[in-house]
């Protein structure tokens, strides 16, 4: 081989090492919540993320108390997440830094069409004080998720503890198998409306669960993006967490959020503003 040929198969050898490292350092890892994956939210924005920025984006969906944990792991540049007293005390350890929220949407009790403890209509707290003196089932996620956290809190203020009674029972699974043992048990849950209304899309008529409790202040879901702290974390790709959580503020991409229907109904609702 000449000295020509030589030279262009190390400068090939070289791009073919050079092209991975520089894909890698591309690509962002998030660890998220199990319902912007479940609602479709992530299927519909993230194409868009990328053609903007240039960045793959990588993503785990589990609870939000397991996403803080991966964070905390170093396992994750960014989250995406819907437990604000969680997150707060997560940043206020050091975790975690701009924290900035993006969107919300709401929870609502669902349960069997008949509704057997006869809460429709009720508070929240009405509702589950019911549910408590009926004994009737209860289906928690028990996975320590952004959800699972809202309904510890809810049953709280309630001057409820269910944890030890026969009817409550603990999934310790994501929002959509969670709401398959309420069905199946003919049970109800406490759930995101976004994944609700995937989860009610896909059952159609088949589905034995219906909305029994919406509306109240008490249910209302926030989502924030947190980048994990560079301070502990050294190899965070903070430059490629700052150019997501931009991303997910900015006005175009507020309305893409907006804009994200499933049969008509918005799933969740832009506040990057307020």
């Amino acid at each position: 081989m000449n000295h020509f040929g030589k030279t262009l198969l190390g400068a090939l050898f070289a791009l073919s090492c050079v092209a991975p490292v520089q894909a890698a350092e591309d690509t962002l890892m998030m660890a998220t919540t199990t319902s912007t994956q479940d609602s479709g939210l992530l299927e519909y924005l993230v194409p868009t993320f990328k053609k903007e920025t240039g960045i793959e984006l990588k993503w785990v969906a589990v609870g939000t108390g397991k996403a803080l944990e991966i964070s905390k792991n170093c396992d994750a540049d960014v989250l995406l997440v819907h437990a604000p007293d969680v997150e707060k005390k997560f940043i206020e350890d050091g975790y975690g830094i701009d924290r900035r929220q993006i969107m919300y949407n709401d929870f609502v009790i669902v349960g069997p069409k008949a509704d057997p403890a006869k809460i429709a209509g009720k508070t929240t707290a009405e509702a589950l004080k019911a549910i408590y003196d009926a004994k009737a089932g209860f289906v928690s996620r028990g996975d320590k998720s952004g959800t699972h956290s809202a309904e510890l809190a809810l049953w709280k203020k309630s001057n409820l503890n269910p944890d030890k009674e026969s009817f409550y029972i603990s999934a310790g699974q994501g929002m959509m198998a969670t709401l398959a043992i309420a069905a199946e048990k003919g049970a109800y849950a406490l759930t995101d409306r976004g994944t609700w209304i995937k989860y009610d899309n896909k059952q159609g008529d088949a589905n034995p669960l219906a909305i029994v409790v919406e509306g109240d202040s008490a249910l209302f879901n926030q989502y924030s993006v947190i980048t994990t702290n560079p301070a502990l974390c050294p190899n965070v790709k903070s430059n490629l967490a700052g150019q997501f959580e931009d991303w997910w503020v900015k006005p175009e991409t507020q309305k893409l959020i907006e804009d994200y229907k499933l049969e008509g109904k918005q799933l969740f609702f832009p506040n990057a503003d307020k």
